[in-house]
């Protein structure tokens, strides 16, 4: 007992040296106020805004109309929206068996014990 007390006191004293050695090096609030009074200040609503950007564009309406028609023409537009991916736009992959030889064939599979137990797949989820 009396040695966890004497590591107690040693760890509180050693947080309070600390502090008192952080304190020793910050300036003071009348050296903080000196810094603040000598930097160069702007009145509010009177700082220099940066440049916008030019919103005017150099090809007129019609000009960028004629070239997306181009475009579209040729194929050359992307597809917008979601799925723009193109994976939606591809067919479907259409299986080579019947409903029931993939039926015949999972009944095998599960009577071998080749199958995963339900809930113990690799990409099963985690609670």
């Amino acid at each position: 007992m009396k040695n966890a007390l004497t590591v107690v006191a040693a760890v509180a004293a050693a947080m309070f040296a600390q502090g008192a050695f952080a304190q020793a090096s910050a300036p003071t609030r009348a050296e903080v106020k000196a810094e603040t009074k000598a930097a160069a200040k702007t009145p509010a609503g009177e700082a220099t805004m940066a440049p916008t950007p030019g919103t005017k564009s150099e090809t007129t309406r019609a000009d960028r109309k004629a070239t997306t028609k181009e475009a579209r023409k040729e194929g050359g537009l992307a597809a917008a929206g979601p799925g723009a991916d193109g994976a939606k736009s591809e067919k479907p992959i259409k299986s080579t068996k019947t409903r029931a030889e993939r039926k015949a064939e999972t009944k095998a599979a599960v009577k071998a014990g080749q199958t995963t137990p339900a809930g113990e797949g690799s990409d099963a989820p985690k609670k």
